[in-house]
């Protein structure tokens, strides 16, 4: 068991929430738009997407190594990450399938030459963004609050000194956690949603 900066990792995910309330602004409005340039106006959040998802999947692998998994509903709280992390990809996917919806007409002569199909599945990625987006608020959210009570900190104290026990690892501090940390890559840059020219 490897013991890290709960801190550090409440803040990535209030990040990764912030990340993914961008992204998801930027589906919708191009969902509102015409999808007259689906590569350029898609490719972007559909690779922002998956890059993200990478992140989650990193931050999901060094949470379930650490004190993490031992404290008060640990597994549980991992997961609900796992699933989070999986319907980020599934958006990042969706939006690649949103330009190919879209192009189609270029390859069959009897593709839909609208929009909707497009916009059909940009909704489903959007609606999984936003689940992804709820999970890691929320247990942003949890985390501050266990690691700011004292009573909290003491139950879960007690729970990762059991878990170390039935380990059988001394329960003192790795030297090598803070790497754990600081190896994850930066967050895609949150892209403001700017004005749609036509």
């Amino acid at each position: 068991m490897q013991f890290i900066d709960l801190a550090a990792q409440t803040r990535l995910l209030s990040q990764t929430h912030l990340a993914l309330r961008s992204l998801r602004a930027d589906v919708e409005q191009v969902r509102a738009g015409d999808i007259s340039k689906p590569v350029r106006e898609l490719a972007p959040i559909a690779v922002g997407a998956q890059e993200l998802a990478t992140r989650c999947t990193q931050q999901l692998e060094v949470l379930s190594t650490s004190q993490y998994a031992a404290m008060k509903d640990g597994h549980w709280n991992l997961a609900k990450l796992a699933e989070a992390s999986a319907q980020v990809s599934h958006a990042g996917a969706l939006c690649a399938r949103a330009i190919h919806a879209r192009t189609e007409t270029l390859l069959y002569d009897d593709a839909d030459e609208t929009p909707e199909a497009s916009r059909t599945v940009l909704a489903e990625a959007a609606e999984k963004m936003g689940f992804a987006s709820q999970v890691y608020v929320g247990l942003a959210q949890q985390l501050s609050r266990r690691t700011l009570s004292a009573a909290a900190q003491q139950e879960d104290q007690r729970l990762i000194q059991h878990a170390l026990a039935e380990l059988g690892t001394p329960g003192t501090p790795s030297a090598a956690a803070p790497a754990a940390e600081n190896s994850l890559p930066p967050l895609p840059a949150i892209r403001g949603a700017a004005p749609r020219k036509r």
